[in-house]
């Protein structure tokens, strides 16, 4: 059977730097830091008070009005408006396609949090009696947001939401690419929105030890790499990329961003939240998406790494990197855009893959900021373009995310070349 090829013909992103792709783009190139104090509760009495939360939002702004935003959970509402920016982006609106055969691919890695923290403790708080909304299950499950955005534009091709924690939107891109390169799906958009920074999703990341605590110095709080790094930044946002088979994009005289050529999938089979030490999923997961795209590992320029910033991830992912790759991984450009972002969680792999597709357009790589202080763990030769964006030519980038439960997922893009 002869695989169809995969391209990249649309993005939209609400995220903490921005809510569109432009604003977004320029500023992780200009090495902008969207931390800032929460603002969605009272953190007195959190370990952490900051976190990279959405900026601006404003539901309306993207066709949600005042009665549907009661009936959507934040996380839908980031993800439909990312997918406007996507829909529009691509012209997959178009009346003239067969929407039988535009599918979306949506997931978040807890779904609708602040909905849950709402219903169950108004319960507990009140007499006792369940008198819960009928909204709460249809605005809370994990799913939703694909359904919504279907409904919303009539795309009735494949439509689920897979759930793997922080590897989640990754998995959705890469369903995406193989339901279309198996002539399943002519487009179908991927992506993944969380909206976790509330009271639950900080209380228990900060229970874990995984976030970090650096409240008098928020603004580089998230620093990958970096020897004093203590933990993650949150984020939160929705991300979304139209994926579409070539040909079906070339009859409708579609933009083409990038191609999309691999994806890889693993397990660390090691521990619930801990990464292998060695990173041996993590080099699995690139090394099947190398092979995946029938490339070999000196055809790639960019890695947009998992990097968290938490001590034991980023030195078990460089080690993969360098146990895969051997010299050429010194010729490589890497890079944590999580030190600007924050941790979208399940929406991380999105926003990464799309930064990966703008880098391999523009020929130029986000920076590593907020490192200060190198680490004597981590190889001193890598290119982890600290704090300042590099102009390079990028023919090919690979994005990693990692999740708890040591699921791995890895997607390559390359220029696009008619």
């Amino acid at each position: 059977m002869q695989l169809k090829r995969v391209v990249v013909t649309g993005l939209g992103a609400v995220t903490p730097l921005g809510n569109n792709v432009g604003t977004f783009w320029k500023s992780i190139l200009e090495g902008q830091s969207g931390a800032n104090f929460i603002t969605h509760f009272d953190t007195a009495q959190f370990k952490t008070k900051f976190a990279c939360e959405v900026k601006n939002f404003d539901p309306s702004d993207f066709g949600i009005d005042k009665k549907e935003t009661n009936r959507l959970d934040l996380v839908s509402q980031y993800g439909i408006a990312a997918a406007l920016e996507a829909v529009n982006d691509s012209n997959l609106n178009d009346p003239a396609l067969d929407k039988d055969r535009i599918g979306v691919i949506w997931s978040s890695g807890i779904g609708g949090l602040r909905t849950f923290e709402q219903e169950i403790g108004a319960f507990y708080t009140g007499n006792g009696i369940p008198r819960f909304s009928p909204f709460f299950i249809p605005k809370m499950i994990a799913d939703i947001t694909c359904g919504h955005i279907s409904m919303r534009y009539g795309f009735r091709g494949p439509n689920f939401a897979p759930v793997a924690a922080c590897a989640s939107s990754t998995i959705a891109l890469i369903d995406a690419f193989n339901y279309i390169r198996l002539g399943k799906s002519k487009a179908i958009l991927a992506g993944g929105s969380e909206a976790a920074i509330t009271v639950g999703g900080m209380g228990g990341f900060n229970s874990m030890k995984a976030l970090s605590e650096r409240n008098e110095d928020y603004l580089t709080a998230s620093r990958p790499f970096d020897l004093e790094r203590d933990g993650f930044v949150m984020g939160e946002g929705g991300i979304g990329l139209v994926l579409e088979e070539y040909e079906h994009a070339i009859a409708r005289g579609a933009k083409i961003y990038a191609e999309m050529v691999g994806g890889g999938l693993s397990a660390d089979a090691y521990h619930l939240t801990a990464p292998h030490p060695e990173g041996l999923g993590a080099m699995n997961a690139m090394k099947y998406a190398l092979e995946d795209a029938e490339m070999q590992a000196n055809e790639i320029d960019y890695i947009n790494v998992h990097g968290t910033s938490t001590p034991l991830g980023d030195v078990a992912e460089l080690k993969a990197i360098t146990s895969l790759f051997g010299d050429h991984a010194y010729n490589m450009n890497i890079s944590s855009t999580k030190s600007m972002t924050g941790h979208l969680l399940g929406a991380a792999g999105a926003i990464e893959a799309a930064a990966c597709v703008l880098a391999v357009k523009e020929d130029i790589i986000p920076p590593t900021i907020n490192h200060k202080t190198a680490d004597p763990s981590i190889d001193p030769k890598l290119n982890l373009t600290l704090n300042v964006a590099q102009k390079r030519k990028v023919n090919a980038a690979l994005s990693n995310t990692f999740g708890f439960g040591g699921h791995n997922a890895t997607v390559i893009f390359k220029k696009h070349n008619p």
